[in-house]
């Protein structure tokens, strides 16, 4: 059954192909309708592959599926192979499975806008890119997926690109993308060069090697990997194009920017863990510390922002933090475990979002929200159950993973524990925050006036509806047509039970534990915490997230202190960081490039090459002088040069 793992990037894949060709003719809603079959057929086929694999014996779950011989070339060869194990099939079931329901949200949400089949073709080429990353059975297949997934990331988010802010968007995250990527090709080559192979598994692949390694050597590779995964996962400081990200169709925010492509440095760290494991003790302490300064820095900034969306994006930086938390703590199953339920409960917060900006004619600026519960009952009721999941309630899935991580973070160290802690109950507060001001208080939207409504258009409104906003005389709140609310109930759903995947009470509750052990080749971290003190770090962590969501009610519901008190306008503008960054590059980077370009490039480059040319250019018209055209000049000039030869060499013979 394993054998049906090429289904599983092939479906998306020839949807990409038939709708790249027909596309526009098969037009909305049917070019929606198949790209959301081909993913949900990638699910089925993942569904297959993981019961042929549940079948095998636990120390062998691994299969390689080879294709084909991609690069052959002397001591160097790479397959295009498919690592079939835990960890890769744990990432394609909710990738396929969240892609498939992210799919048929879009057919709804992209309803009437003039390249709805480019949309659809965009997602399949993504999710077949995202297959490829996390089932690549080396290195350079999945710096293939990686940089398709950023090539996608791109389009989807300047998707509207006669916009000039959502270009600008799909510019910055680009650009800032392919730092991170020279850090994972270096670490590409560097890791060919000592243990000449790319390939994860088998005998001699880097894995079953790593121990092998020099840990000068193995520090290297895990701090060039971890540099890569800095930015993809928008960790500090490579975070600041996730906020701008935003600026694509909600769909694309919840499936790429929440669930799946923002993952795959957690992924990435997670497969390489036996290397992790040979550096210096000091790389995963500093993963560790990138991770919660990260996690404490977003969560700071998601306290003030306004736009329903940016608050979101602030949430999933920061949750990213935990998860590299996570495995800097040594928690790779706790990374994962989060990963998966972050997966259901973002998409699900980011799908929510779509709807209530659907149902509000676009408008993004919570402050301009309330009481929307009443007229969107669906989109109310599963938005709130992932707030109550990333909070950090009880029994909601998001509580199990938290929960997880810090526990291992205290085992580490308490100062990491405390970060963490603080940032449970931030998370706590500025998500209660959102729920209060959208869905409950006063309807602040009903006194918006036309011309507030127009104006107040974001860059993430179809087309169509952005025609639609200059006619409406006045909001009216409404739900979403069911393709958007039947994934926001089954994203709730799995939100809800998602926990049950690693519970603590027993050994034999810690499934993903289990099923997770043979890729982690013993490199788990085993803490040695009493139980009285776990039963005590979960009720403080309970404790954090019912002081959040208290203070948040105190702020927003009964007005206790003024809401502008505790959103400062440093933390509104995120520390000031993307202005500084812009005056930086504005200012000095401009003149460095001016003075590059000038000096460098106008008189380095340019100078050679044209001197080159003048050089070439003044020989020609001085040699021009003996193109005369006369026969006469001609022979005369052939005899005076065979009489020169022959003086030559009559003086080289020594005749007299």
């Amino acid at each position: 059954m394993t054998s049906a793992v090429w289904l599983i990037p092939a479906l998306p894949l020839l949807g990409v192909a038939v709708l790249l060709v027909a596309g526009r003719r098969m037009g909305e809603p049917l070019a929606g309708w198949f790209a959301t079959a081909m993913v949900a057929g990638s699910f089925a086929a993942g569904v297959v592959t993981y019961l042929g694999l549940l079948a095998e014996d636990e120390h062998h779950r691994q299969t390689v599926f080879t294709l084909f011989t991609w690069l052959p070339a002397g001591g160097f060869s790479v397959d295009v192979g498919f690592l079939v194990d835990p960890l890769s099939l744990t990432m394609v079931l909710f990738i396929t499975g969240v892609g498939a329901l992210i799919h048929l949200y879009s057919i709804g949400y992209m309803h009437g806008d003039a390249r709805y089949s480019t949309f659809f073709l965009y997602l399949n080429l993504f999710c077949f890119s995202m297959l490829m990353l996390v089932l690549g059975d080396n290195l350079l297949l999945t710096f293939l997926g990686w940089e398709g997934v950023g090539a996608c990331s791109y389009l989807l988010i300047s998707f509207w690109f006669t916009d000039e802010a959502n270009a600008s968007a799909g510019k910055k995250a680009f650009v800032t993308n392919r730092i991170g990527d020279t850090g994972f090709l270096l670490a590409t080559f560097l890791t060919f060069a000592t243990l000449g192979t790319i390939t994860y598994a088998g005998d001699d692949g880097i894995l079953a090697n790593a121990g092998s390694l020099p840990a000068v050597t193995a520090t290297g590779i895990a701090l060039l990997l971890f540099v890569g995964a800095i930015g993809k996962s928008a960790q500090l400081p490579l975070y600041v194009w996730l906020p701008d990200a935003m600026a694509g169709p909600t769909p694309v925010s919840a499936l790429i920017h929440a669930a799946t492509m923002v993952t795959s440095g957690v992924y990435l760290l997670t497969r390489v863990n036996p290397i992790i494991a040979e550096a210096f003790t000091w790389v995963p302490t500093t993963i560790a510390w990138v991770g919660a300064a990260t996690a404490l820095f977003a969560a700071t900034i998601a306290v003030a922002q306004r736009d329903i969306k940016k608050v979101l994006a602030y949430s999933t930086i920061s949750q990213l933090g935990f998860m590299f938390l996570a495995v800097g703590s040594g928690a790779y199953v706790a990374a994962i475990f989060h990963m998966v339920t972050h997966a259901f409960f973002k998409a699900l917060l980011f799908l929510g979002a779509g709807s209530v900006i659907h149902g509000m004619h676009e408008e993004q600026d919570m402050r301009r929200m309330g009481a929307l519960r009443a007229f969107m009952p669906i989109t109310a009721a599963t938005f709130i159950v992932g707030w109550l999941a990333i909070a950090g309630v009880p029994p909601f899935a998001g509580f199990w993973s938290k929960d997880e991580i810090l526990l291992y973070a205290f085992a580490k160290s308490p100062v990491l524990w405390a970060v963490g802690l603080v940032t449970a109950l931030l998370t706590a507060y500025y998500m209660s925050r959102q729920v209060f001001m959208v869905f409950f208080g006063e309807a602040r939207w009903s006194e918006t006036s036309t011309a507030t409504a127009t104006a107040s258009v974001s860059a993430d409104a179809p087309q169509h509806e952005r025609a639609q906003v200059s006619t409406v005389h006045e909001l009216t709140p409404h739900e979403s047509p069911w393709t958007m609310t039947a994934p926001l109930v089954v994203l709730a759903v799995l939100a809800v039970v998602a926990g049950g995947l690693n519970l603590p009470f027993t050994s034999g509750l810690h499934f993903l534990g289990h099923w997770l052990e043979p890729v982690l080749q013993g490199n788990e971290a085993h803490i040695g915490v009493a139980t009285a003190t776990k039963v005590i770090l979960a009720v403080l962590a309970v404790v954090a997230a019912v002081a959040g969501i208290t203070a948040a009610a105190l702020v927003y519901l009964h007005r206790r202190v003024a809401p502008e008190r505790v959103e400062p306008d440093l933390l509104l503008r995120a520390y000031r960081i993307d202005e500084g960054i812009s005056l930086l590059v504005d200012g000095p980077g401009r003149k460095l490039a001016e003075i590059s370009a000038f000096v460098l490039d106008g008189k380095g480059v340019d100078g050679a090459v044209n001197g080159v040319g003048t050089l070439v250019r003044s020989g020609g018209q001085r040699l021009r002088v003996v193109q005369t055209g006369l026969v006469r000049s001609y022979a005369l000039g052939v005899a005076a040069g065979a009489v020169l030869l022959l003086a030559f060499f009559l003086t080289r013979t020594g005749i007299q």
